[in-house]
């Protein structure tokens, strides 16, 4: 349609530019004239800047009839807008197609209005659909996320509680392990003094036993001494007189 218009618009040029050339070579110039064709050629040159202005598409919003025969003399059943979902029961080459809706009506339409894949606004909604879900999932996610980060910090702080009771049980476990070894040293001490008190005792007896054996043989030392002082002493008293009358007898 553009391919066409454009031709119009060329055809219409080329006879205005030849119009001006044989009014000029005629010596026909006139203003009303030259003022008619220039507005012509404004004209040529906006009509497809306003037709640009006015571009459209095809709607995909289609409205087909099921009839209960091929062609469109057959008596209209329902009308089906696009998007519907059918199921295709045969197909001829008359160009149609049995079909049967989902509330099981049947029926036939032309089946260039049919296609394997959903329409494009059909396929749009169900992207944003699945779109929509992944944001949901996300967002669910997200404060799963965010639990999990909650309940991370949470165990971090039950880490550390459990570390710094954890210390102070070894700690307490080490003062009550040396407490408890205090009592087992004593009783080794005690053991070891009561083996030292029983050595002294053997060697204090052993001593008393040489003190007495010692004792004993002073007394008899001395008893000894003593008999001989006294026997001396008697000897010396039998001698010394006899001494003195020899001398006495000298004289």
């Amino acid at each position: 349609m553009r391919k066409i218009t454009h031709l119009r618009s060329r055809a219409l040029l080329n006879n205005i530019t030849f119009d001006i050339i044989r009014c000029v070579t005629d010596n026909q110039y006139r203003v009303p004239k030259v003022k008619q064709l220039l507005f012509c050629i404004a004209l040529v040159f906006l009509a497809p800047l306003a037709q640009a202005e006015n571009i459209q598409y095809v709607s995909d919003q289609l409205v087909i009839t099921l009839r209960t025969g091929q062609g469109s003399a057959y008596q209209i059943i329902r009308t089906l807008p696009s998007g519907t979902k059918l199921d295709v029961l045969e197909t001829t080459d008359t160009g149609y197609a049995r079909v049967r809706t989902t509330d099981g009506t049947e029926g036939w339409i032309r089946s260039q209005y049919l296609s394997p894949e959903p329409i494009a606004r059909m396929r749009l909604e169900a992207a944003q659909a699945r779109l929509e879900k992944l944001k949901t999932e996300n967002l669910s996610l997200r404060e799963e996320v965010q639990k999990l980060r909650k309940q991370r910090r949470e165990l971090d702080k039950e880490v550390k509680q459990l570390q710094a009771s954890l210390k102070k049980a070894e700690t307490e476990l080490a003062r009550l392990n040396e407490v408890a070894a205090k009592p087992i040293l004593l009783d080794k001490e005690n053991r070891e003094l009561q083996q030292q008190n029983i050595s002294l005792e053997k060697k204090l007896q052993m001593m008393a036993q040489e003190n007495q054996v010692l004792k004993d043989r002073s007394q008899r030392e001395w008893f000894i001494a003593g008999a001989g002082v006294l026997f001396g002493g008697m000897l010396l008293g039998l001698i010394i007189p006899k001494i003195r009358w020899r001398k006495k007898s000298s004289w």
